[in-house]
């Protein structure tokens, strides 16, 4: 057994810990609003003091600021004061701010230091953290970087860069608390005294066996609160959840979700414990995976307002070219119909309504499905009950619409109108409804995102649709000829 005694010396007491003022224990609100934003005049300071050259006054301005804080200001400068601007903050560019960066800015930054000072950043930096460091880099770039960091270090990096992107090898953290199952809850309480790693954030300790498969998790709690003679295996949780280290990082948080876990193992092939996943790399994971699936959506690519203009110009501008394409066939089937439009006057003015909302009606049920598709609740197992279900909120949806344009359309021109009209929009927004779900089902079954720009062919097919349905019917009722 450890000697309370024996911690004295190693105790923090209260007033040394009000001796020691670090930023992360400084609330300021001279620098943030109320939404604990940096505000723009404290922004505009340092933009000030960096155009004057006055580092010594930038320093001041930003040392109180967490890393979190000093990451967002290095994104609001401007992006040809950002070198000048970290040089003139020197030690308080730490690893900390670094992990918390854009990674375009990122990439950026790194690319003006030297491989010594990055490898000096990535040395003080979880692996997930370091590998998310250097995974966007130059591969000549990340090997002269690598070379400069301590063995352990480099194995570790190198390790997690063999597993594929967006993997739980690649975003795992391999410093794990793990035992063997021998041992009793006192001899677990004097390893984490006294040998244990207590600098990286636990909320497990893994029990294994001699080859060192999980077999079991204590809790924290039952460690603290359980007597020191009962052996782990009497306490332990068997029933574990483990994260193969190639599954993807959206079923990883899609795992965290459905179990309510707080953390998880990671193993490899052979079922070898290799590392964790934490519920704050969860929290990351479902913000880049909600983003990603909004931007894919609408073919914006990345999105993000610090990705250099040709990029995003080439991201956006394919969608773009497809979108146009898309256009051409609903405008073909307007030209085919052009001498019904020329006649009546009326089609011109209506037709634009029944593809509008069509459009609209797509749209939502698109939403709706790949929301269902990317938390597996629209899997094979029941695509056709989810399609049968949004036909039958279509129709409905189609019914209600078409009654109100209809009068409308009655009362304005004619009721033959009318009834074209409304006939039209029911036939729309049940075909929305259908393409709203097949579309992204489709992407999915070809192994694609099912957010990969799903809202271009819908839109093409509730344009289409929506122009051949209502000139197609008024021509089919006299009202104009074809």
């Amino acid at each position: 057994m450890v000697d309370p005694a024996a911690l004295d010396d190693e105790t923090i007491t209260l007033d040394a810990l009000e001796d020691e003022v670090r930023p992360d224990d400084r609330v300021d609100d001279e620098r943030h609003d109320e939404e604990n934003r940096l505000k723009p005049e404290y922004v505009r300071d340092v933009r000030a003091a960096l155009e004057a050259g006055d580092k010594g006054a930038v320093y001041d301005l930003v040392e109180p600021l967490h890393p979190a804080d000093i990451a967002d200001l290095i994104e609001l400068v401007n992006t040809d004061d950002r070198e000048t601007f970290a040089a003139a903050i020197t030690d308080l560019m730490s690893p900390e701010v670094v992990a918390e960066l854009n990674d375009h800015v990122r990439e950026l930054m790194m690319e003006a230091l030297t491989p010594e000072d990055v490898a000096t950043i990535t040395e003080q930096l979880e692996t997930d953290d370091a590998v998310q460091l250097l995974e966007d880099l130059d591969e000549d770039d990340q090997k002269a970087i690598i070379a400069e960091l301590e063995p352990e270090t480099q194995a570790a990096v190198e390790s997690a860069l063999s597993y594929p992107e967006e993997t739980a090898g690649r975003l795992m953290n391999r410093h794990t608390m793990a035992v063997p199952e021998h041992m009793t809850v006192g001899d677990l309480i004097d390893y984490l005294r006294i040998e244990g790693d207590l600098t990286h954030d636990f909320f497990e300790v893994f029990v294994v066996d001699s080859s060192h498969h999980p077999v079991g998790t204590c809790a924290l709690n039952w460690i603290l609160t359980t007597p020191r003679s009962v052996k782990l295996t009497d306490v332990m949780k068997r029933d574990q959840t483990l994260i193969p280290v190639t599954m993807d990082q959206e079923e990883v948080a899609l795992m965290f979700q459905k179990y309510a876990l707080i953390s998880a193992a990671v193993v490899d092939d052979s079922g070898r414990l290799v590392g964790q996943m934490t519920v704050d790399d969860i929290v990351h994971i479902i913000s880049e995976e909600a983003g990603e699936d909004a931007l894919l959506l609408s073919g914006a690519g990345d999105g993000d307002i610090n990705e250099p203009i040709r990029e995003a110009y080439s991201s956006r501008v394919r969608w773009l070219v497809a979108n146009l394409g898309t256009a051409v066939v609903a405008s073909a089937i307007i030209a085919f119909f052009g001498a019904a439009i020329e006649e009546l006057v009326a089609l011109a003015v209506l037709m634009p309504i029944v593809a509008s909302i069509g459009g609209n009606a797509g749209t939502q049920t698109m939403a709706v499905a790949v929301r269902a598709i990317a938390t597996n609740q629209l899997t094979r197992a029941n695509t056709w009950r989810i399609v049968w279900r949004e036909l039958r909120v279509a129709v409905l949806n189609g019914a209600t619409i078409a009654v109100l344009i209809g009068i409308a359309a009655a009362l304005l021109f004619s009721p033959e109108m009318g009834a074209v009209i409304a006939l039209a929009m029911i036939i729309n927004i049940a075909v929305a409804g259908l393409a709203g779900v097949l579309v992204p089902v489709a992407f999915e079954r070809l192994d694609q995102d099912p957010a990969l720009a799903s809202s271009v062919f819908v839109t093409m097919i509730t344009d289409s649709m929506g122009f051949f349905a209502f000139l197609g019917l008024a021509v089919a009722a006299g009202l104009a000829p074809l």
